[in-house]
């Protein structure tokens, strides 16, 4: 049987990006196949009008989308809190998985981990950087925190080749 993930989108992108820098979702989704061999990464996130071509992006990278309508506040921002479909889809597929991994650092996930792990099906909780919440410390054994992988995974603009001066 193979292993799953189930990944708080907005919550490893804020994450990372409050580090200052950019994740390569193709580099991250290999990484995931390669090291803990997860078959099936579930990648949570916000709808919102415009970005389509990420989703497929994402999509063609071997993610499972899980789109959730966004909500926009009176002060301009967007909510999509996706906590509650990662939980529902983590415990729908609990019998196709040996283990999974939770990639967040929000302590809203304290009860999958705990439920996770008392089923022996927690493989990994995998947060963006060292500021995951405090209810998270329980599983300090379970935790790695992505920014420690920045080398690997960080989203490196290629060059074309073309630039700079022609010769005449």
């Amino acid at each position: 049987m193979s292993n799953y993930a189930f990944i708080d989108s907005q919550n490893l992108n804020l994450g990372i990006k409050s580090q200052g820098w950019k994740l390569d979702w193709r580099k991250f989704r290999q990484y995931l196949r390669n090291k803990y061999n997860i078959t099936k990464a579930f990648a949570f996130i916000g709808y919102k009008p415009g970005n389509e071509t990420l989703y497929t992006n994402i999509q063609k990278m071997g993610f499972v989308v899980i789109l959730k309508p966004t909500l926009e506040l009176p002060d301009g921002t967007v909510k999509g809190n996706v906590d509650a479909e990662l939980v529902l889809q983590t415990m729908i597929e609990f019998k196709n998985y040996n283990k999974a991994i939770i990639v967040s650092g929000d302590g809203d996930f304290y009860c999958l981990a705990e439920h996770l792990s008392n089923k022996g099906k927690l493989l990994l909780v995998l947060t963006p950087n060292q500021h995951y919440s405090r209810l998270l410390k329980p599983f300090s054994n379970f935790i790695v925190r992505i920014d420690k992988l920045r080398g690997s995974l960080e989203y490196q603009k290629k060059l074309t080749g073309i630039g700079g001066r022609s010769k005449p």
